[in-house]
């Protein structure tokens, strides 16, 4: 799954639009316009398809949580990462959207995907700790897909 792919199915998932997506990454502090947008949603194959960097994508993700959450108590914005992984990602997903343990495992059980609450764990743990794990594909797709069904 391509950064691409992955913020195609995150605005199904929370059903928004290209004016909306182009808005959370304004919010960041980097003017974006729809046509942008338009572009990085397009597929490899269409004309006009822009790679969308992991930059960007933090963008994205970043102006979520300050619309859903509000900016930082000192009013700095974030600076985007340079790479994002998928624990990064679900992450910011679920700073945005407040979710907590039992939240994501009932989107889980929409997907009918299975995760223990230690495996969850794992994925926000510290890259050292003992018991960091990586977030494999999968599990961030079938996040996704559970949560286009919560929404």
């Amino acid at each position: 799954m391509t950064i691409n792919d992955t913020l195609r199915r995150l605005r199904y998932a929370l059903n928004i639009n290209d004016a909306k997506v182009a808005e959370l990454v304004t919010l960041t502090g980097r003017k974006t316009t729809e046509d942008e947008v338009v572009n990085w949603l397009k597929r490899e194959d269409e004309a006009g398809y822009v790679e969308l960097t992991h930059t960007l994508l933090c963008r994205v993700l970043d102006g979520l949580i300050i619309e859903k959450r509000g900016p930082r108590p000192d009013g700095k914005v974030p600076e985007p990462q340079a790479f994002l992984s998928n624990n990064e990602i679900l992450k910011k997903i679920r700073i945005a959207l407040a979710l907590r343990d039992d939240d994501m495992n009932a989107i889980f059980k929409r997907a009918e995907f299975v995760v223990t609450k230690a495996e969850m764990g794992s994925f926000f743990r510290n890259p050292d700790h003992r018991n960091y794990r990586k977030c494999p594909e999968q599990v961030l797709r079938k996040f996704i897909q559970g949560l286009s069904t919560k929404v």
